[in-house]
């Protein structure tokens, strides 16, 4: 019997560490695109997207992570994700996450002349990128 290859891999947010453990693949959203990180993998460092981060784990269970943005490096034997916010799927919270998108957009209609658009715009694709997640888990 063949042992599968797995890599190690650390998602670390701002306020702890969300998961330390062996993986057999991940998938992330780059800025670039989508991306699907295997043992062996070429070595990487690129920026994130607010989104989803889905790990299958050593063994074949699959987990689900939210993160607003942040950095990926992969590395020989080990990938790291520095996620400004970092959040299981089962832990987000579904009428927050459609508040947050509400304000935004309702910010975005109506600008006033102290908006910040980069921050509104930024908030209203973590809000998004939430919803989806949920959409997706909690079929």
């Amino acid at each position: 019997m063949t042992k599968a290859m797995t890599t190690h891999l650390d998602v670390v947010s701002v306020e702890e560490s969300l998961f330390s453990g062996r993986v057999s693949h991940l998938s992330v959203s780059g800025q670039e695109g989508e991306l699907g990180i295997m043992p062996g993998h070429a070595p990487l460092l690129t920026a994130i997207k607010p989104g989803l981060i889905k790990l299958v784990k050593q063994g074949g269970a699959e987990e689900v992570i939210y993160i607003s943005g942040g950095f990926l490096e992969v590395q020989p034997g080990c990938v790291t994700l520095l996620a400004d916010t970092a959040i299981r799927a089962e832990d987000l919270d579904q009428a927050k996450a459609e508040e947050a998108a509400r304000v935004a957009t309702e910010q975005l209609q109506n600008p006033t002349k102290d908006i910040d658009f980069v921050l509104v715009t930024a908030q209203l694709a973590q809000a998004v990128a939430q919803l989806r997640i949920i959409k997706l888990t909690r079929r």
